[in-house]
């Protein structure tokens, strides 16, 4: 269980801090903020993310007085940074200069100066002026003794994840020749048959810009495979600086995994970083926000391989961002910040650490609010930092689960595109209704790419896996006859890696798996429901699936499919294959889910536990294990475990009570 990836050069036990962004602030209040971050327990901060244009404020002329001030005064009191590239904004001497950097939409529209990242990253001329930064900073203070981190750029592809501009053709151009080497095979791979799109050079490909009717298919999941790619070869082309000039000061770049984020395949980039890093902020109208965040926190550690990771941003409470923005209530800053380490983080960081007084973000919440010490935000924000301290030998454990949700961004990109049965269809709402199913049952999962070594799992759950190679595929069959309980969704396994649909019926690649046959799908209207046998209801999608070995579940109560199975399984060696041909009720999901997971003989983490109780256990390479339980709900939690609670000090005593919005951990004896 040995990490493999590196640390902070000179952190020591959990990770703690925030943004820093020193040039909104005159002298006397830096001088401040090195106080009260000591005295909240701040070990590590983020500087200079958005200082391009304070540093260099003409072509050529720096201004490094402040930031080197600033260095210092850290390093003397103890604070570790992890320096940025400041590359995440071009300042706007560069935009006037050079308005061709300027990132275009689908439909030709230029996004000028004003906001950030306002660049193409496919630009030639702004990747040699950011590389001229970053390694202006890496030689300026690639040896200073605060130095602990590089933070490349911010949040690549937040707001630009794709950019249509010309620098994107040409690129998009290279890495199609690089990938099909003729246009003859890339004329077969997109089907270019179809509507006299036949292209005789790849001078003639252009991104797939507004056109009349729906662009290619396979054209849109390749320019999504490259925008991905194309942000990744942005970090490696600024992080080769930085280990060039600094090899010893390990990289990271926040990555933003959520529910909400599409198109970057973060697996892709996973063995690009040194270290994990990710932002995550709650979803004010989600009432139980906490289970994505869970999600989350898992996938960050799938990208992570299980190492540890950084939280490097979330909100100490509400952000400015979302149309109505929530404060959180008592308890819940620790409550987010400890489910995120009970899932494999090691640090625990906040966008920002003192709340902007102007600017876009002036009602993001931070450390150090408008309203000073004298808020229950501050107080909170040295409560944590007591916490974390507490928490020190946490450090390097790691999280060990029986079940494994497969994550597939090609499938999440080719499942959403257009001229599908339904355009209702959202790949991350099928990751999470399934996700949810789990927690509520208080069974803990993995999230791991298509490609992932799945042995060791007892439970595999591919959700609308729609593209999907034969490699994996078999990947998948072989680990449920290797013993596992396999769980495919509809629309999976439908197409090639290159959107081409395999024929013979549905679902393609995992016909033989799960011995069915699906002749035609019979998308439901928005509304439209069916019932299940079991009186259950479901909507969204159903199908007329053929058993051709499978035995049926659940079938159709109901409709013009009544008595067709909706629900199927197979045997397969010592194991076996599930299809879920519908999206059944949260109610009947869960309960779909309690049968399969029985059947795989796997239980919850902690038995009887209220559902908005989490409990996640961390194991450290001596066999001790932590459990963290954290209560969500309006009523106290008792918990039958043996063993020290860490964050009061006191014994738990076999029979540990946690009030209702409080957390525990406990070293378990």
């Amino acid at each position: 269980m040995t990490a493999s990836r590196p640390w902070p050069v000179g952190v020591e036990g959990i990770v703690y801090g925030g943004d820093y962004n020193p040039e909104q602030w005159p002298r006397e209040v830096r001088l401040e903020d090195v106080e009260l971050m000591r005295e909240a327990g701040v070990n590590l901060v983020s500087v200079a993310i958005f200082a391009w244009a304070t540093l260099e404020p003409r072509e050529g002329e720096y201004d490094f007085a402040w930031l080197d001030e600033v260095m210092d005064r850290l390093g003397e009191a103890g604070i570790k940074v992890a320096l940025a590239t400041a590359t995440a904004s071009p300042p706007p001497w560069l935009t006037r200069h050079h308005p061709e950097i300027l990132p275009v939409t689908e439909d030709g529209t230029v996004l000028g100066q004003g906001g950030r990242q306002s660049y193409a990253v496919s630009s030639p001329l702004f990747r040699e002026y950011a590389l001229r930064m970053t390694r202006v900073m890496a030689e300026r203070y690639g040896e200073h003794p605060a130095l602990a981190l590089w933070h490349v750029d911010n949040e690549l592809g937040c707001h630009v994840p794709h950019d249509y501009s010309d620098h994107a053709a040409v690129a998009f151009r290279t890495w199609l020749e690089r990938r099909y080497g003729t246009i003859e095979a890339l004329n077969e791979a997109w089907g270019t048959a179809f509507w006299s799109q036949r292209y005789d050079t790849f001078h003639e490909i252009l991104p797939p810009r507004a056109a009349p009717t729906y662009p290619n298919p396979s054209q849109q999941l390749d320019f999504a495979r490259f925008s991905s790619d194309e942000l990744l070869t942005h970090y490696r082309a600024l992080r080769d600086v930085l280990r060039e000039v600094t090899p010893q000061i390990p990289t990271t770049t926040n990555l933003m995994l959520s529910s909400a984020t599409k198109w970057m395949d973060y697996f892709s980039w996973a063995d690009d970083l040194d270290l994990v890093a990710n932002d995550h902020y709650l979803i004010a109208a989600d009432p139980r926000g906490q289970i994505e965040l869970a999600m989350a926190a898992d996938l960050a550690r799938g990208v992570a391989g299980g190492d540890p990771w950084i939280l490097m941003e979330h909100s100490t409470s509400a952000v400015n961002w979302q149309p109505r923005n929530r404060a959180k209530g008592p308890g819940e800053m620790l409550r987010n910040s400890l489910s995120h380490v009970a899932r494999g983080a090691d640090g625990i960081m906040f966008f920002q650490w003192r709340q902007s007084k102007a600017g876009a973000e002036k009602f993001h919440s931070a450390m150090v609010p408008h309203g000073g010490r004298d808020t229950d935000v501050w107080q909170n924000t040295v409560a944590l930092g007591r916490t974390l301290e507490a928490l020190a030998p946490v450090h390097g454990s790691r999280v060990l689960s029986r079940v494994a949700i497969v994550v597939d961004y090609p499938s999440w990109w080719g499942s959403e595109l257009d001229s599908h049965p339904t355009q209702s269809l959202r790949y991350n709402e099928e990751l999470l209704r399934w996700y949810t199913a789990f927690w509520d049952l208080g069974i803990g999962v993995d999230m791991v790419p298509v490609d992932a070594d799945l042995s060791g799992y007892e439970l595999i759950l591919a959700p609308t896996l729609y593209t999907v190679r034969d490699e994996d595929a078999e990947r998948l069959a072989a680990a449920a006859r290797d013993g596992a309980q396999v769980v495919i969704t509809f629309f999976s396994g439908i197409v090639d890696e290159n959107d081409h649909v395999r024929l013979g019926g549905y679902p393609g690649a995992f016909r033989d798996l799960l011995e069915v046959r699906t002749e035609e799908f019979y998308a439901l209207q928005e509304d439209e429901v069916r019932h299940l046998d079991d009186g259950s209801p479901a909507d969204l999608w159903s199908e007329k699936t053929h058993l051709e070995g499978a035995e049926a579940v659940r079938t159709w109560a109901d409709g013009p499919l009544r008595g067709w199975p909706a629900v199927t399984r197979a045997v397969t060696g010592e194991g076996a294959a599930w299809y879920v041909a519908t999206r059944p009720s949260a109610e009947a999901l869960e309960s779909l889910v309690e049968e399969i997971a029985a059947a795989a003989g796997v239980e919850p983490s902690v038995p009887g536990l209220h559902r908005d109780v989490e409990a996640v256990r961390r194991f450290a390479e001596d066999g001790t294990t932590y459990l963290f339980v954290l209560n969500h709900s309006d009523r106290d939690q008792v918990v039958q475990v043996s063993g020290q609670e860490l964050l009061s000090g006191t014994d738990a005593g076999g029979a540990f009570t946690v009030h209702a919005g409080a957390a525990a951990v406990i070293r378990e004896s």
